[in-house]
């Protein structure tokens, strides 16, 4: 019976982290919209949805760490446990990148419009589906599938990389819009860090399925 009831609690655990991915993912897409409609209301829906995120995270770890305290967990269980920790703060960060884009959208609305030759809507699609492509391999504990988010990182970065030089080149060859272009690069680099945060959840699923530790692996085959 203690082992049932313990699957259970870890059942929960998983339901729970669920849930708030569910809140995490749509503060990211309202953002996104928010930004490309200069939409105030959704800036406002955005940050309500970040701090039910915080709340959400609170509780998840609460859970978690009472559950290292009290069952003490081995081998496969301890590593989902520990995932869950790890995967339940990059969730929060996401939702923080969200709240980046909104404040972003709002202070867009203060100054006038500008033509931005960036594919922000792009940009947004393809960190949304980093992230539900990771989420997916969490809920189904497939490690191959989490090995394909870390393979798209490299395009978000190319894509975000291409943001910034396009702006900066807007800047110097039409510094009115400079703070438009700015603003522009913010908001960019928010949806690459959206991305590096699934690709974190996708290394920690990897992780809890594999028992190995594959953060720094990309880096050293950089070097």
């Amino acid at each position: 019976m203690p082992r049932i009831h313990f699957q259970q609690q870890l059942a929960e655990l998983k339901d729970k982290l669920l849930a708030m991915a569910a809140l995490t993912q749509q503060a990211v897409d309202s953002a996104v919209e928010a930004y490309l409609r200069r939409d105030k209301g959704l800036c406002k829906f955005v940050k309500q949805t970040e701090r039910a995120i915080d709340t959400a995270q609170r509780d998840l770890d609460e859970m978690a760490y009472e559950l290292l305290a009290k069952e003490q967990p081995m081998a496969v269980d301890l590593r989902f446990v520990l995932a869950v920790i790890k995967i339940n703060g990059d969730l929060e960060r996401i939702g923080d990148q969200a709240r980046s884009i909104a404040r972003s959208t709002k202070e867009i609305l203060l100054g006038g419009p500008a033509e931005l030759p960036v594919d922000f809507a792009s940009m947004g699609e393809f960190a949304g589906l980093m992230i539900r492509t990771a989420l997916q391999a969490f809920l189904e504990g497939d490690a191959q599938l989490a090995e394909s988010v870390r393979d798209m990182d490299d395009e978000i970065d190319r894509m975000n990389h291409r943001a910034q030089d396009d702006l900066l080149k807007m800047i110097e060859d039409k510094p009115h819009y400079t703070t438009q272009a700015m603003n522009g690069i913010l908001v960019a680099k928010s949806l690459e860090r959206t991305a590096d945060h699934a690709s974190n959840i996708a290394t920690d699923v990897i992780f809890w399925v594999r028992g190995s530790d594959v953060r720094h692996e990309l880096t050293l085959a950089e070097d």
